[in-house]
């Protein structure tokens, strides 16, 4: 078991991550404080008419609840990112063509990626939820050139086909928002906030 963060009401409070995700595993990880991970049972469909912000702020509190039950004195974050143009919206690939046809579709495009975030205390039963837009442009791409990236760069896991912290960032015009963390999988900053809130201490 990881060592606690702090005491609270002569509880020992340990951090949780409701995630498998390697990408929010690293990020978490730079704060430098000890925490583990946990597999959320969550159903990560849309809700019939949701916007896109509210899939993924709702997601991320889903995934903290569902794990709530196994951590009496723990800090838990949920996190979930939804991609999306317009009334098109972009998942994780899974596949070569799925990704394949993500790319073509958002070729010349302006995408949002919303990540919602949440801190939830089991102790407390404080939830503090988040939402963080990142903006990005994507170039004008040929099919050799998404087939290139493809090649070279293994982005079947990340919500638009491209991974911003690698090689994709060659397939974009622009990038825009208040934590590039956020666009990786994980709002470092607003966390952070999240977490001194909860008398967690960092620099």
């Amino acid at each position: 078991m990881p060592s606690p963060l702090f005491s609270s009401h002569k509880r020992m409070t340990q951090l949780v991550l409701a995630s498998t995700s390697p990408f929010r595993r690293e990020l978490l990880s730079r704060l430098q404080i000890p925490f583990e991970t946990v597999a959320p049972d969550a159903d990560e469909s849309p809700l019939p008419g949701e916007a896109p912000a509210a899939t993924a702020e709702r997601l991320a509190v889903t995934k903290a609840q569902a794990v709530a039950a196994r951590f009496p004195a723990a800090l838990i974050i949920g996190s979930d990112q939804v991609a999306y143009a317009g009334e098109q919206r972009f998942g994780k690939p899974g596949t070569r063509n799925n990704a394949v046809r993500q790319l073509k579709s958002m070729s010349g495009k302006d995408v949002i990626f919303h990540t919602g975030l949440c801190l939830l205390n089991t102790v407390t039963s404080r939830v503090q939820v988040r939402g963080i837009e990142n903006f990005v442009g994507f170039r004008d791409l040929r099919d050799d050139e998404i087939e290139a990236y493809l090649d070279k760069e293994d982005a079947l896991n990340c919500a638009g086909s491209a991974k911003s912290e690698g090689l994709g960032i060659s397939l974009l015009r622009y990038l825009r928002g208040d934590d590039p963390n956020a666009l990786v999988g994980l709002p470092l900053i607003a966390l952070c906030e999240m977490l001194r809130a909860e008398g967690v201490p960092l620099p």
